[in-house]
């Protein structure tokens, strides 16, 4: 297969995961879903590099390395599936996908204050065109059917769009620290799994405290189902993504994985109850134009 059919695996993969998730989330809390999905990815991870990969280098590899490969996880996995979820269990799987395609859009604005690279005018256009499909996803200034929006619902929809928006931010960091420790240990499977142990060790720690104050709830087994399929399957994403990116460009890689936004869009309605997830026509519209401008921008800027 070419890098660019493994990144359409990929993108629908994480689609399909995003869609289960959501299943999943809908009965547990926020944090031990988190770990869960850590838990079971590091457990992919790892199995995929022991059977397929040399991992010996990792024993060799500097403190500054596996530090790197840390960071980089513990931004991406701790914090971003962290909020991933939140935004989920929010806003529902496909306002919070169109949310994660504008990843794009910060590593513009980050490269931009700390590289110094000015997007082309294609690529601003793209940028306007993915906060133009943000605003229809989740307007916060919209007005409920029945009037004036209170101040509870107007802060509710700010955090909601926070959360959302929080996810893409901190994955459009965690590739700065990627690219520092492959320069040690040139094997991208071997760098996330290592990211992948590190957000769930750290995690372990933190669900642990946190239970001494805060006991965890019944969890049923519907959520623990969907839960663990949703671990396997972005695992196995996540490994997909990786092969694209060593066959293919990666802004050619991270533009064809956005196929999982309308993928979101199409299954969702069919796994998720519609009381609890309703794929709109504002929510397509809004998808498209976050999907139109990341191409854009990623392709041109």
């Amino acid at each position: 297969m070419t890098g660019a059919l493994w990144a359409i695996v990929a993108g629908v993969g994480f689609g399909i995961f995003q869609t289960l998730n959501r299943r999943a989330v809908h009965g547990m809390d926020v944090f031990v879903a988190t770990f869960m999905q850590l838990a079971i990815s590091a457990g992919v991870l790892i199995g995929i590099s022991v059977l397929t990969v040399d991992i010996s280098p990792v024993w060799t590899a500097s403190p500054s390395t596996l530090i790197y490969f840390a960071l980089a996880g513990l931004l991406h996995f701790f914090i971003g599936w962290t909020f991933l979820n939140s935004s989920q269990k929010r806003i529902g799987a496909a306002r919070t996908s169109a949310l994660i395609g504008t990843t794009p859009l910060f590593a513009a604005v980050i490269s931009l204050f700390t590289l110094g690279e000015v997007p082309s005018l294609y690529g601003i256009g793209g940028m306007l065109l993915i906060v133009a499909g943000v605003f229809v996803t989740t307007n916060p200034l919209a007005r409920p059917a029945d009037g004036e929006p209170t101040d509870s619902q107007k802060s509710g929809r700010w955090i909601a769009l926070a959360l959302g928006l929080a996810a893409p931010l901190f994955w459009a960091i965690s590739p700065t620290f990627t690219r520092l420790g492959l320069q040690g240990l040139h094997s991208p499977l071997l760098g996330v799994t290592i990211g992948m142990i590190a957000s769930t060790l750290c995690y372990a720690v933190a669900i642990g405290v946190r239970s001494l104050r805060t006991p965890i709830g019944a969890i049923s087994m519907d959520s623990i189902v969907f839960k663990v399929a949703a671990g396997v399957l972005v695992g196995l994403s996540t490994w997909l993504r990786w092969i694209a990116i060593d066959l293919a460009p990666v802004a050619f890689v991270i533009a064809l994985t956005l196929v999982s936004v309308p993928t979101v869009n199409l299954l969702t309605p069919l796994v998720v109850d519609h009381k609890v997830e309703q794929v709109t026509a504002t929510v397509w519209g809004g998808s498209l134009l976050v999907v139109a401008g990341s191409l854009i921008l990623t392709l041109t800027g």
